[in-house]
């Protein structure tokens, strides 16, 4: 069996730098008024900036089209001072990022890839199933055996797509189908109407929305040069 790896620090998987940190500060507690949970955020780019958030409803991990419209409105109206030249907000998709020590605990029984910060027994990347979660240690399955990582030795985490994460996915899409319905011809459902209304165009920017099955959607937003 490896030692558990051990890293002094906390290196934050959400974000990667001090502006990316600022931009969960400033939109964060929004998100979550709204229901919503910021999974991670990446400032890519050198001239032209993008900034990627992606997040899930904190009630069931769900997000779609109209999520992310009504999210990527917030946040262009909280995100003022953070310079960027366009927005895309998406869900984390099926194979998703691992972000916090409560991910693992929920997708126990699934395959996972995990890179540490250090040097493990002579590895730094691990692919196997998530076994279970002691406390800010994490066990894994793998072919060379059963490490167990600490969460704070982590520098990347995601999901691995399989046939039985894609059928749990399914069984999750259909729950959230029965519980909200989509309307009968003529109808407008609650969410939908909250959606018109939100991708209201602004003044000084224009939205696109794209929908994915994998990714529950995306809504890409360009500033326009003032």
């Amino acid at each position: 069996m490896l030692p558990v790896a051990r890293y002094f620090g906390s290196p934050p998987l959400r974000t990667t730098n001090p502006l990316e940190e600022r931009v969960v500060a400033l939109l964060e507690p929004d998100a979550e008024a709204l229901g919503y949970r910021l999974v991670r955020v990446r400032l890519l780019g050198n001239r032209r900036k993008t900034l990627q958030i992606m997040a899930e409803r904190i009630s069931d991990g769900d997000f779609n089209s109209g999520d992310c419209t009504k999210l990527a409105r917030r946040a262009n109206e909280a995100l003022e001072p953070i310079e960027y030249d366009s927005l895309e907000v998406s869900s984390p998709g099926i194979d998703r990022p691992l972000m916090r020590i409560e991910d693992f605990t929920r997708f126990i029984g699934h395959m996972a890839k995990l890179e540490t910060t250090a040097m493990l027994d002579g590895q730094k990347r691990f692919k196997g199933e998530i076994v279970s979660v002691d406390g800010d240690v994490i066990s894994l399955k793998t072919e060379q055996g059963e490490p167990k990582i600490k969460f704070s030795a982590l520098h990347d985490a995601r999901l691995v797509l399989t046939d039985k994460l894609i059928e749990e996915d399914l069984r999750r899409a259909k729950a959230v189908e029965r519980d909200f319905p989509p309307p009968l011809a003529g109808e407008v459902s609650p969410q939908a109407t909250e959606g018109a209304a939100d991708a209201s165009p602004l003044s000084h920017r224009a939205a696109r929305t794209d929908s994915s099955p994998a990714r529950g959607g995306a809504n890409k937003t360009k500033r326009k040069n003032t």
